[in-house]
């Protein structure tokens, strides 16, 4: 069934047997594509596949920023930093306050995402470190079943976020990060597809053929509850403004004090050189060559705290 909001479409699919009742978001970044087009072939294809409970998908909900081909909508306000929101307020701080509605009244939710058109992120799946062990332990098989490479748990503590409400109302929820940049690819619009798929076979909703989205037959684990480290923006700032070229590339294994890259200045003449600030994958880099002082330029995370092994049968 579709039906539309005051500023966002709602697809829901029911399966008429009782079940779980998940959540599915795209398009809270208006400039992050493969996931919207993995939510709305989600949403065309679901129709007879459901075998028990409810799934309900927004493939863009910042259609504001969408239409805009940018992260934000016309308030400048970025969507994920605004949440619960206000019904009163501007365009964003609206559209929060109804997602924010939807988060709470969900089993399971999952919110997909990429590094839109100035970041290319390693395909991870994350989730914050909720207190409650059995939702954080939901939460971990949530992100083993969507099946990327990565599992990065953080810091329950940062408001504003989806994952923020949906931790708020106890709702177990994963984030996907995947690609990014100017070029939309299939391979990750599968691998978002798939990957939700993956999560509502485990959660016993459909009868399908086990689905496996990314050849790999291990996922690598990192909980690191250091407050405020999975604000990506603001991880290895330029010092200066300029021009900037990397000297790595994603999926990299750099030590801390090797060549990041350099930044320079075709005003001033200044180039500065840009130092991994530690060891690690480089599961973040900008691809936006412009920057300000202050932009983050990329990051690294370590791997690896724990294996998650996949059964072979």
């Amino acid at each position: 069934m579709k039906s539309t909001a005051q500023h966002f479409t709602i697809y829901t699919i029911k399966s008429g047997i009782d079940g779980p009742e998940v959540l599915i978001t795209a398009g809270v970044h208006g400039d992050e594509y493969e996931p919207i087009i993995a939510a709305q072939q989600l949403a065309e294809q679901f129709v007879g596949m459901l075998q028990a409970g409810c799934v309900t998908i927004i493939p863009i909900v910042n259609k504001s920023a969408y239409q805009r081909l940018a992260r934000c909508a016309e308030d400048e306000l970025d969507l994920a930093r605004t949440c619960p929101g206000n019904p009163n307020g501007s365009i964003t701080e609206v559209i929060a306050y109804d997602l924010s509605k939807m988060i709470e009244q969900a089993d399971y939710y999952i919110d997909m995402h990429t590094g839109g058109a100035v970041y290319e992120i390693f395909p991870l799946t994350g989730y914050l470190l909720h207190p409650d062990n059995q939702i954080l332990e939901k939460q971990l098989q949530m992100a083993k079943a969507f099946n990327l490479p990565i599992i990065w748990g953080t810091d329950h503590k940062p408001n504003g976020r989806t994952l923020s409400v949906a931790r708020g109302a106890n709702v177990p929820a994963i984030y996907a990060e995947y690609g990014g940049g100017i070029t939309s690819r299939e391979e990750i619009v599968n691998a978002y597809y798939c990957g939700c798929l993956g999560v509502l076979q485990h959660l016993r909703m459909l009868d399908v053929p086990k689905i496996q989205n990314y050849h790999i037959n291990e996922i690598c684990v990192w909980e690191d509850p250091t407050p405020d480290n999975g604000n990506l923006q603001t991880k290895m700032p330029s010092p200066i403004a300029g021009i900037f070229l990397a000297k790595v590339k994603l999926g990299d294994v750099v030590t801390a004090g090797s060549v990041w890259g350099k930044v320079i200045n075709p005003l001033t003449g200044k180039k500065t050189q840009i130092i991994a600030e530690k060891d690690g994958l480089v599961f973040l880099l900008r691809v936006k060559s412009n920057v300000k002082q202050g932009d983050s330029l990329g990051g690294t995370l370590q791997i690896i705290k724990k294996k998650l092994v996949f059964d072979e049968k």
